[in-house]
């Protein structure tokens, strides 16, 4: 077994699920396991590392070169998604893949099959990883920390090794959109840093979408439905007139690439009263704006035509296209670009069409676009991830920190 693919099995063996109903940092104690163990694990290889009362694991490599260079961070966050389970995972390992389904053999009739996913066919004859079909696999983004250590394991074993000063950060609570909310970038005391939590081998992403949260509740009216006629507003109905005023070829199922959507996620309503909640995406700052416009034009349309207080919104900001932040530095794109060259990647660079820790650390003052770890099908029951691809993203990060001390 690789290096690698022994520590991605012992990071997923650790239920890290992170909980958005929870208001505490770490959201939840478990994540705090892995947080200590990777920790312990910096600290017995000679790395000087720390664990804070926020969940965030901060570690320092010291140069070894005398020329004053850049110091350069990488980070990757331990959760795991609400979406699906991540206890008890039970991964399965193919190796030399031959192209077939993959039976998901903890439930009957599933299978990862590349008629479906056809970028299976990408990676024949290598290793692959993945779900029981049970849980997800942990992949997102506990390929991205196992590479980061991985890549940290070489440096300390190797002193012959030149590099500057390197940073490295394991944060919690990404998956919930609070990852970085307590991250102090001045302690973290990189000058530039990149988020290993991409997909595919190659990709390379320095934009994303501007995001915000639209919550919609709806007072309705009550009344015995035998008396109902011109009395009753029913609150369920009315949340279901909002959702259709809104545009349905901007909804995800129908945009791709650049295109930004309004996503209906969540309903709970009875007659009397509903609460419909959004998400809404655009990576152009004005149509970013101009949608968050739209959601409160419809809103006033419900006011004027059943009352007002009828639907009362609460928008709010979640975070912004980073590449604003990036592009001014633009040669760490370059440097990435030139280290997946070296080894052996092609590089893609795309817009995210989600988020990550980098935007809001970009934000923050840490220029931080995002590497790929390899993984697919990220929060659900197919999630999958070749050996091979984490150990050229491990690869990636080396000749990142070769490049930065030249």
């Amino acid at each position: 077994m690789s290096k690698i693919l022994d520590r991605f099995l012992r990071y997923v063996a650790v239920d890290t699920q992170s909980n958005e109903e929870s208001e505490s940092q770490p959201s939840a104690v478990k994540e705090l396991v892995l947080l200590q163990m990777l920790r312990d694990e910096l600290v017995a290889m000679g790395v000087k590392a720390e664990l804070d009362e926020f969940g965030y694991v901060m570690a320092t490599i010291p140069s070894n070169i005398e020329a004053k260079v850049p110091a350069v961070g990488f980070i990757a966050h331990v959760d795991t998604a609400p979406d699906a389970s991540g206890k008890d995972i039970k991964p399965q390992i193919i190796e030399n893949y031959d192209g077939s389904p993959i039976a998901l053999k903890g439930v009957e009739g599933l299978y990862l099959d590349p008629a479906a996913f056809p970028e299976l066919l990408a990676h024949k004859g290598e290793t692959i990883v993945t779900t029981d079909g049970t849980t997800l696999l942990g992949a997102d983004d506990k390929a991205g920390v196992a590479e980061i250590m991985h890549a940290v394991e070489y440096i300390v074993s190797h002193p012959e090794f030149r590099h500057g000063e390197i940073k490295i950060g394991f944060t919690p609570d990404e998956e919930i959109g609070r990852g970085v909310v307590k991250f102090d970038v001045k302690r973290f005391g990189a000058d530039y840093a990149y988020t290993m939590d991409g997909g595919e081998v190659g990709e390379l992403e320095f934009e994303n979408f501007n995001a915000a949260s639209a919550v919609v509740h709806i007072q309705g009216r009550n009344v015995h439905p035998g008396y109902a006629k011109g009395k009753m507003l029913n609150s369920i109905l009315i949340a279901q007139e909002l959702i259709s005023l809104l545009p349905v070829d901007q909804r995800p199922e129908y945009t791709q690439d650049y295109e930004g959507f309004f996503h209906v996620v969540g309903f709970k309503g009875t007659v009397e009263e509903s609460t419909v909640t959004w998400i809404i995406r655009d990576h152009d700052r004005a149509k970013f704006e101009s949608k968050k416009a739209v959601m409160q034009e419809c809103c006033d349309f419900i006011n004027r035509k059943y009352g007002a207080g009828t639907a009362t919104p609460v928008i709010k900001d979640q975070y912004y296209n980073m590449r604003e932040q990036v592009e001014p530095h633009y040669h760490i794109i370059e440097k990435a670009v030139r280290a997946m060259e070296m080894a052996g990647v092609k590089p893609h660079i795309q817009p995210i069409r989600g988020g990550t820790d980098g935007a809001n650390l970009s934000f923050k003052g840490l220029p931080c676009p995002n590497i790929f770890a390899g993984g697919l099908n990220f929060h659900g029951k197919l999630e999958w991830v070749p050996v091979e691809s984490m150990e050229k993203a491990s690869a990636v990060i080396l000749n990142i920190v070769k490049l930065f001390a030249e």
